[in-house]
């Protein structure tokens, strides 16, 4: 799909020609002299519409309005918020099997963060997978138009927000696909995919290297499987090659049955959800190619399946992993840190910037966040700043988790350097302090993405989280300029305002949608 800014207020944007025209109406609509202005007056008096974020009436050739079709929003404060829900309210129409062109027009003043909510909530609406379900009929929607007022004061906004759903939905996609689509070998051809575009090159790595490398642990996991392992480096060079990259680090375990610690059979069939740390990072390469900002980031994927065949790892086995440190398993369902921790290791000879591991990691971070925040842990308080005030400004929020050394003691074991789990009181941070006897001495952060990954039920599909969260990080990181996060938008965290200066950004190309 592709996205326009345009220069649109009220008497432009009623001949504009499109299949559909969304009014984005805030509250204190102040009305004009022309023909929209008229019948939002009209609708506000006659009370069949209101501001409320989410409210809508629908009008067919409205007199004086070229397009076919007009559909008034009221948006509330008319912040990212309230955008976002009036946008959902026209998600039907924006699918609909008549609308290729559509105009969404704010009624007033846009801030950059109302520009970012409506891009993407457009992106997420009309995204249809059909990858394994040919007879699913693909959004006929082609061309967006973005109206506002002022272009100057969110052009950047929207051409970030562009490129992030251009990588969330590539993050969607993979996450989507099934296990058989999307193995580890399958998951390495997508990510050399990437390096066809400007900047990027793929380094993919098979079982022999792995085991040069001596990554224990790792390959431990993937035994139990006939899948064989991929290690994938992805490299996005933007800035000077002395610049220390910022290393993400991806959770990749195409489909985890426990191995022989077995899950459950009800709703196992979303642990192909299990590798959405990895299509998130994929995702922002592919979000990275759009922009092709001023920064060198580096993207580790361990990719495998967690399988219970005869050779599979057994609770008591003892691992040893990169570091040298010597792992006992106690259950093999806690899997995604024995893959990371060998990747947080590799990630050292890296000489990096920071280092933020993105997981699926423990239903614990379910429990305690639900959907609608990722956890975070880190080490380095710059960089947990820094990922909660992108996250914010992303509209991909996370909170902060502690990682108090006395959550380590259950991880104590007779037998080995360390277990792999410490039982089930805060699941979530047990995890996180194993990952972090891992790391090296550089800035560290891990986000739990369990509950945010992937929606179940009826509108069960992965979300592309947090591609947005890490890519407003990235960009901010490459301004050189940190971010803070305000007050106001977590009141209970309490940190300090988001810097205002923009990151580098080199002219790209049109800016075009596609695809526990």
């Amino acid at each position: 799909m592709n996205f326009d800014l345009k220069t649109l207020e009220l008497p432009k944007a009623a001949a504009e020609k499109c299949d559909l025209l969304v009014l984005l109406v805030a509250d204190g609509f102040t009305p004009g002299a022309d023909a929209l202005s008229a019948v939002v007056a009209q609708a506000l008096k006659s009370a069949d519409l209101t501001t409320k974020a989410g409210q809508s009436l629908s009008l067919y050739q409205a007199a004086g309005v070229a397009a076919r079709r007009v559909l008034l929003v009221g948006v509330g404060a008319g912040d990212a918020r309230g955008v976002r829900a009036g946008v959902q309210a026209a998600a039907a129409l924006l699918r609909a099997p008549s609308v290729k062109r559509a105009v969404l027009c704010f009624a007033g003043a846009a801030s950059a963060d109302a520009v970012t909510a409506a891009v993407q909530t457009v992106a997420q609406a009309s995204y249809v997978y059909t990858t394994t379900k040919p007879k699913a009929e693909a959004s006929v929607l082609n061309r967006v138009v973005i109206g506002v007022a002022d272009t100057a004061a969110v052009t950047q906004a929207f051409e970030h927000s562009v490129a992030v759903s251009v990588g969330v939905e590539f993050a969607r996609e993979w996450g989507n696909r099934p296990g058989n689509h999307a193995t580890p070998t399958l998951l390495a051809d997508a990510a050399k995919g990437l390096a066809k575009h400007a900047g990027i090159q793929c380094k993919v790595m098979e079982p022999a290297e792995v085991a040069k490398l001596g990554m224990g642990s790792f390959m431990a996991v993937a035994q139990g499987s006939k899948e064989p392992l991929r290690f994938i480096e992805l490299r996005y060079t933007g800035a000077a090659k002395t610049q220390a990259p910022i290393v993400l680090i991806g959770k990749g375990i195409t489909f985890d049955s426990g191995g022989i610690s077995l899950k459950p059979g009800a709703e196992m069939d979303e642990m192909k959800f299990d590798m959405c740390g990895a299509a998130s990072v994929l995702g922002v390469f592919r979000a990275l190619a759009e922009l092709q900002p001023s920064i060198n980031v580096v993207g580790l994927i361990p990719a495998c399946e967690n399988m219970p065949d005869g050779r599979a790892l057994k609770p008591g086995d003892v691992v040893t992993s990169m570091s040298g440190q010597t792992i006992e398993i106690l259950n093999t369902d806690a899997e995604g840190r024995l893959v990371l921790c060998d990747a947080l290791t590799y990630a050292a000879g890296l000489k990096p910037a920071a280092v933020v591991d993105i997981a699926t990691l423990t239903g614990a971070c379910v429990i305690a966040l639900g959907g609608v925040r990722s956890g975070l842990f880190s080490s380095d308080e710059t960089l947990a700043q820094a990922l909660l005030a992108a996250g914010e400004s992303a509209q991909d929020p996370c909170w902060r988790m502690p990682l108090d050394d006395e959550y380590a003691e259950g991880l104590k074991t007779n037998f080995a350097d360390v277990a792999n789990v410490a039982g089930r009181p805060a699941g979530s941070i047990t995890a996180a302090k194993f990952l972090q006897r891992f790391v090296g001495e550089f800035p560290w952060a891990h986000l739990d993405i369990a509950g945010t990954a992937w929606k179940g039920g009826a509108a069960k599909g992965a979300t592309g989280r947090p591609v947005g969260l890490l890519m407003h990080y990235l960009l901010q990181a490459g301004s050189g300029v940190p971010a803070k996060l305000s007050p106001a938008k977590v009141k209970t965290q309490a940190v300090p305002k988001v810097a205002a200066k923009a990151p580098v950004v080199k002219k790209a190309g049109a800016r075009k949608t596609s695809t526990k």
